[in-house]
């Protein structure tokens, strides 16, 4: 199923330019860190379950890239941003071969079934 988002149509030309650069810059280094790495995790301080997804790939052997963006006390509205980007709305954000896989819940399914490795093909 389609995420439903604003058709860039309907928003109005007075805001766009304000709409596409809010916090670009850490939409744009989550996406350029997506595209050189196989995995990336993005997260953030105080967060118990960016550390699990590292360590259940630290585990698996698996290396991957981190990002961290602020805690719980700071950095929210950056982090606003990966979210509205993405569409999934906690940290981590774990992306293999440029595809969003979920959290770290969806991440330990993945290499539990297997298809961790297939993803990374």
């Amino acid at each position: 199923m389609p995420r439903l988002i604003v058709d860039e149509a309907l928003i109005h030309p007075a805001i766009r330019n304000a709409v596409a650069s809010s916090n670009r810059d850490i939409v744009e280094e989550v996406a350029a860190a997506v595209t050189a790495h196989d995995i990336v995790v993005v997260g953030m301080a105080q967060n118990p379950m960016p550390k699990k997804a590292r360590k259940l790939l630290t585990e698996a052997n698996l290396k991957h890239h981190y990002l961290e963006y602020g805690s719980y006390l700071n950095t929210w509205r950056r982090r606003n941003a990966l979210k509205m980007w993405t569409g999934w709305p906690t940290f981590p954000m774990v992306f293999v071969k440029g595809t969003l896989v979920g959290g770290a819940a969806d991440l330990e399914k993945l290499i539990q079934s297997g298809e961790l490795k297939t993803l990374l093909g």
